[in-house]
């Protein structure tokens, strides 16, 4: 699909579902597109040059890829510009595919449904965990005696 009918296809779901920010839609574009290369990766790893080639990916995969892809993309903010795009647990991703589903800029199979994407990780676990220090530090202040 071309980035201008991708972009106003976004623009109609932001109408109708104002939930979520436009950039969440082409963030998870862009995601997905990182899932499937990291997931083409290991298989290749594992199957060497006869790898077949992925043709769908599940929600719990596409949440796996999007942690990693928003934590490489955002680092310590990731929490933060997810949530003010609206997206705040990993449901709100699975709201997001589904809508582009509807519109049929992804695709779905049988099997897919919107609990794929239920309560996979936590947001804090997954974007703020990795940041915070292992052992809280305390600092003392010595004076030096005279």
């Amino acid at each position: 699909m071309q980035d201008i009918k991708f972009h106003e296809v976004v623009e109609q779901i932001c109408k109708e579902d104002p939930r979520y920010d436009r950039r969440a839609y082409g963030f998870v574009r862009m995601g997905l597109d990182y899932t499937v290369g990291e997931i083409r990766k290991k298989n290749a790893e594992k199957a060497g040059k006869g790898a077949q080639r992925t043709k769908h990916v599940k929600g719990p995969q596409l949440l796996d890829g999007l942690r990693e892809y928003t934590l490489n993309q955002f680092g310590p903010l990731s929490k933060t510009v997810l949530n003010e795009w609206g997206v705040t647990r990993c449901e709100d991703f699975g709201e997001v595919v589904f809508n582009l589903i509807e519109y049929q800029v992804f695709s779905k199979t049988p099997d897919d449904r919107r609990e794929d994407f239920a309560s996979i990780y936590t947001f804090d676990d997954a974007f703020e965990k990795p940041f915070r220090p292992e052992k809280a530090v305390r600092f003392s202040i010595i004076e030096d005696e005279k």
